[in-house]
């Protein structure tokens, strides 16, 4: 990952790293990986955020359709 630095403004160069950082998920990988996550509890993790994409998949589509 790259970010210039014009005119030596080194902080507005950070704040577009951090953007970009946290566009990608290092931040949330970071804070996954802070401590050993069993095999279990990561598939268990998984399968919950699969199903809360679905849900809200499915509510943007009811919302979209005008079904209330």
């Amino acid at each position: 990952m790259q970010v210039s630095v014009r005119d030596n403004n080194v902080d507005q160069a950070l704040r577009a790293l951090k953007k970009k950082l946290q566009r990608e998920g290092v931040y949330r990988e970071m804070k996954l990986r802070r401590f050993y996550e069993k095999p279990s509890e990561r598939r268990a993790r998984e399968q919950a955020a699969a199903v809360r994409r679905a849900r809200k998949l499915e509510r943007k589509r009811a919302e979209r359709d005008g079904v209330r």
